[in-house]
């Protein structure tokens, strides 16, 4: 670089050590808790009437709560990219830990409902905003492993609510309770332990001034637009100087396909997880198992969902995110088509119900990995709440239309053919689009 170039100074960012990866899988793993909550706790709320709740009410407060995970999911990308990836996790990670306590304390189903949305607005912000930091924060220059280790937090908060619920499910109040108190404690841990992402700061000083930074970060910025072996300056994608931020960034030159094909994966992939977590126990007891067997074969998948993020992670870096997350969506739909066999072996069934986990869970996730890694800085944030809040509309659609067949009493076997056909509208999706935009 010519010593009369002119200079930007860059950010700097001072080492964290691991805090920043432990804080993010924690601010997911408190996500996984406050959504799965609610799933825990209407059972008990149905069963004493609590608040004057009703059949009707419950399904109301449920669908509302995906809707604000939904809404939160879009509104952030453009809100992270703008302020910051640290900022916008606090600010999340606050808002639902305080509406979270507000559900416990709601006098009525109406202010019940009305907290429990605005909570889920939040909830819905924090996983896009951890998923690209942390996408950032990892130095190897490989997302896959990065973001599947940071989504087995959100498996680990359903887990312990779970658990949870098992005790206290008589005292609803106590576990909106516990979920808020845990997110406030963290926060003055994320204040004191999470820096701001160093692609995030470059970014910003290359839109404040394009020329001065272009000439600082040129030497470190190869022609396709890739950083320099060493990764230092954005490990995890692009800094191109002449990246689009917003919406826009989304579908300027070959990323438009990328944008189209990750949307329509994504909306597949949530439709899996939310149709299969929420209906799987009643297809199985319509099939004939016993209930209490359906419900160990719930708790058997969300298992094999945690293996499945571990392994996929690990294969998405060492043969690309496009090669794994289109084997993972194929493999699913083998599975899942193979579950509408009747098996008489407790054994076989809960390996299949396993294996089937390991691959419909983790090809969600497989396409936050690509979106982290084909993006620019500039446009990140933007496009993982997107392809999030996108993938929203699946997990409002996909528990809908498997209720649809559970109540024409066809669930089984046809709900496990229609989950195999979304899983290879999934793989279709993610074939169209490029493993680049060079």
């Amino acid at each position: 670089m010519s010593s009369s170039a002119p200079s930007v100074p860059m950010p700097a960012v001072t080492p964290a050590g691991r805090w920043p990866a432990v804080l993010c899988w924690l601010a997911v793993a408190l996500e996984g808790f406050d959504l799965v909550v609610l799933g825990a706790v209407i059972p008990e709320l149905l069963a004493t009437q609590a608040l004057g709740f009703t059949p009707e009410a419950a399904t109301l407060v449920a669908t509302l709560s995906l809707v604000g995970v939904g809404l939160g999911a879009v509104a952030v990308g453009p809100v992270v990219d703008r302020i910051g990836r640290r900022w916008a996790i606090i600010a999340c990670v606050i808002g639902f830990s305080i509406f979270t306590l507000l559900v416990a304390f709601a006098p009525s189903v109406a202010l019940f409902t009305t907290f429990r949305f605005i909570a889920g607005i939040f909830l819905g912000a924090v996983m896009p905003s951890a998923l690209a930091y942390i996408s950032e924060y990892n130095k190897s220059g490989k997302t896959g492993k990065a973001t599947t280790l940071t989504m087995t937090g959100y498996h680990a908060g359903a887990v312990a609510i779970s658990l949870l619920a098992v005790a206290y499910s008589h005292n609803w109040h106590l576990l909106f309770i516990a979920g808020g108190v845990a997110g406030l404690l963290m926060v003055p841990l994320l204040i004191w332990k999470l820096p701001e992402s160093e692609a995030f700061l470059i970014a910003q000083q290359i839109k404040k001034n394009p020329a001065a930074a272009s000439a600082t970060v040129g030497d470190d910025v190869d022609p396709s637009g890739r950083v320099d072996p060493s990764g230092r300056i954005d490990p995890s994608g692009r800094i191109d100087t002449k990246a689009k931020t917003g919406m826009a960034g989304l579908f300027e030159g070959r990323l438009a396909l990328v944008t189209i094909g990750v949307w329509a994966a994504s909306f597949m992939g949530l439709l899996l997880v939310y149709g299969l977590n929420t209906w799987l126990p009643k297809i199985m007891a319509d099939a004939g198992y016993e209930v209490s067997d359906s419900l160990v074969m719930l708790f058997v998948m969300n298992i094999g969902a945690v293996v499945g993020l571990v392994l996929a992670g690990w294969l998405a870096d060492k043969h690309g995110t496009k090669k794994i997350v289109l084997m993972w969506f194929i493999l699913a739909a083998v599975f899942l088509a193979a579950l509408s066999i009747p098996m008489t072996s407790q054994v076989l069934l809960n390996l299949a119900v396993f294996v089937t986990g390991v691959f419909v869970f983790s090809a969600q996730v497989l396409v936050y990995a690509f979106v982290s890694a084909i993006y620019p800085a500039q446009a990140r944030g933007t496009a993982l709440g997107m392809a999030s809040g996108i993938g929203r509309i699946g997990a409002i659609v996909g528990p809908f239309i498997t209720g649809a067949l559970v109540t024409a009493g066809i669930a089984y076997p046809w709900g496990f053919y229609l989950f195999a056909v979304v899983a290879v509208l999934g793989f279709a999706a993610m074939a169209i689009v490029p493993r680049s935009v060079k």
